[in-house]
């Protein structure tokens, strides 16, 4: 299946062109599309409702939007109250449906300067053809390595209780009447999961290591409830791979900030993760990966 991550930058390129189609032009075809920074009511993109606009631009897809924060944008209009909210945060499409969804605020630390912003992680049970999977599109703070450590330690152990915890609901309905169930069977929280979004972390540093571990003694190792970096597994990327170019210290700093770490579980199964490099629709780049998630859970690919 083919998976794409990318930052939007809620529709800005990096030619200063707001043009929220390209960005969608750019992930259409993928089975599962993670997005970060996309907005609902902001006066920058025309009080533009991005999550539906996207439904419009991309209508083979389910989809999910999570907000990181939501603020009031209502407005009088002809003495008339209009609600509306102004909001930012990530977004999952997908060709298969959603079965369900839930966001987590990450921990936020208050800063004096500069502005800091709230983050958020959106995660999205998926049925693939392999099986079950929880597929999350992240933000990480871009601030300071601290704050992201501890977004890190809040997923990796929501992460971790997954299964224990169950689905939106578990056990069996004493209360049918009230139909809290759909006649559904209880949905899958599986351990196998998929990360996905702008980490503002670079490969090697604090915050990798703690997603990934330490370097093992021997290369490849998956721990079954860890992750691995997906190009570390994929076939080699490209020498110069990178997702985001910035202008840092009067030098073009050219760093990989987007990334897709899979369960353990999972890591046989990547067969290549490449970036767009060049593509100007957002100041970052889509990741691209490919991953057999076909072949059943248990029938050898794990």
């Amino acid at each position: 299946m083919k998976l794409v991550s990318y930052n939007i930058q809620y529709g800005f390129g990096g030619d200063g062109r707001y043009d929220l189609a390209r960005a969608a032009r750019i992930v259409d075809g993928a089975d599962i599309i993670a997005l970060q920074e996309v907005e609902r009511h902001w006066q920058r993109s025309n009080f533009d409702d991005q999550p539906e606009l996207l439904s419009r631009l991309l209508p083979d897809y389910y989809r999910v939007y999570g907000p990181a924060f939501d603020m009031d944008a209502s407005e009088r209009h002809e003495g008339r109250l209009v609600n509306r909210r102004r909001q930012f945060g990530t977004m999952v499409l997908s060709k298969l449906p959603i079965v369900w969804s839930r966001l987590h605020a990450l921990p936020m630390r208050r800063t004096l300067r500069p502005l800091n912003t709230r983050n958020a992680a959106l995660e999205c049970m998926i049925r693939t053809p392999a099986g079950p999977v929880r597929v999350l599109s992240l933000h990480l703070a871009h601030i300071a390595a601290e704050e992201r450590l501890e977004q890190i330690d809040y997923l990796m152990a929501e992460h971790r209780r997954a299964p224990s915890d169950g689905g939106p609901w578990s056990g069996i309905d004493d209360e049918p009447m009230r139909n809290w169930t759909s006649g559904e069977a209880e949905p899958e929280n599986p351990l196998a999961a998929i990360w996905m979004g702008d980490f503002n972390m670079e490969p090697g540093s604090a915050e990798y290591r703690r997603i990934v571990g330490s370097t093992p003694y021997h290369r490849g190792a998956a721990y079954l409830d860890g992750f691995v970096d997906a190009a570390a597994v994929a076939i080699e990327p490209a020498a110069d791979f990178h997702t985001h170019e910035k202008i840092i210290d009067g030098r073009l700093a050219k760093r990989r900030l987007d990334h897709c770490f899979v369960g353990g579980m999972l890591a046989g199964r990547v067969r290549s993760v490449v970036s767009d490099m060049g593509e100007v629709a957002s100041d970052h780049f889509p990741v691209r990966i490919d991953i057999d998630l076909e072949t059943p859970f248990g029938s050898g690919g794990r």
